[in-house]
């Protein structure tokens, strides 16, 4: 037999086997994913009737969680849209990477919970705790946060576009970066609150409680502030462009390198 014969004879003879153990491999793997969806399944169904706090990347979408103490449970990464949380205990629960979209988390306990990179859009949250909680980089885009806490929280670099903050609590919050495009934070209390380069454009401060907030480098274009209390405030290298203050309170306001444009202050005058 010549050897380009062998050659071919030998690849016929190893072709099977090559694909005997392909097909053992790919049989190995389908029971492995069988088994990882059943345990899956069973830890769901494991979490719904109450014998374990332990759920990530649970499909939770849509489940009644009415006042259901879930304190320190890990729902990392799971998807709870649309759920029903209010008035939930989820104090120090493990959410991050969560979809929590829609979901109603109205007057439920989220203090020192971990938000970070969550979904919470057009979530509802109002009076809600989220005192000390994380929420880096999570986005709250159109949410409902009427009366909320955040004292203490940190929302850097989170995405609060449109949401609704009035008469929420926000003091000494870390806003460093976050998105605040055209949020209502009328009334609110945000005593010491850092906002620096924070996004602030339209943004609706009116009669905000900013006594000794951090605001440097931010961009406040076209942001309402008439009748904010900003005390001390370091509003240094801020954008100001079409900016309203009438009867707010700037006393020793730092404005060092601020733009102005066309900014109203606090007696009614325009600057420049």
């Amino acid at each position: 037999m010549s050897h380009a014969a062998r050659r071919a004879n030998n690849r016929m003879v190893e072709t099977p086997a090559a694909g005997r153990w392909m097909l053992a491999a790919l049989a190995a793997l389908l029971a492995i994913a069988a088994q990882t969806a059943a345990a899956r399944a069973d830890q769901r169904e494991d979490f719904l009737a109450g014998r374990t706090r332990a759920c990530p990347r649970c499909d939770l979408a849509g489940a009644n969680f009415k006042r259901r103490d879930l304190a320190g449970a890990d729902l990392s990464g799971a998807n709870l849209k649309d759920a029903n949380l209010h008035d939930a205990r989820l104090t120090g629960a493990r959410l991050a990477g969560a979809d929590l979209s829609n979901a109603n988390l109205n007057k439920a306990n989220l203090s020192r919970a971990d938000l970070s990179g969550a979904n919470l859009r057009d979530a509802m949250l109002y009076a809600a705790n989220l005192d000390g909680a994380k929420l880096v980089g999570a986005d709250l885009t159109e949410a409902l946060m009427g009366a909320a806490r955040m004292t203490r929280s940190d929302l850097t670099k989170a995405i609060l576009r449109e949401v609704d903050l009035r008469k929420s609590r926000v003091a000494e919050a870390i806003l460093v970066g976050a998105d605040l495009s055209g949020a209502a934070f009328d009334f609110a209390f945000m005593r010491g609150a850092r906002l620096d380069g924070a996004l602030l454009r339209e943004t609706r401060l009116i009669g905000a409680e900013l006594l000794d907030a951090s605001l440097v480098g931010a961009d406040l274009t076209e942001a309402d502030a008439q009748g904010a209390n900003l005390r001390g405030a370091d509003l240094s290298r801020t954008t100001l462009a079409r900016t309203t203050f009438r009867r707010a309170n700037m006393y020793e306001t730092k404005l060092d390198d601020a733009v102005f444009q066309e900014t109203v202050m606090p007696d009614g005058t325009t600057q420049p």
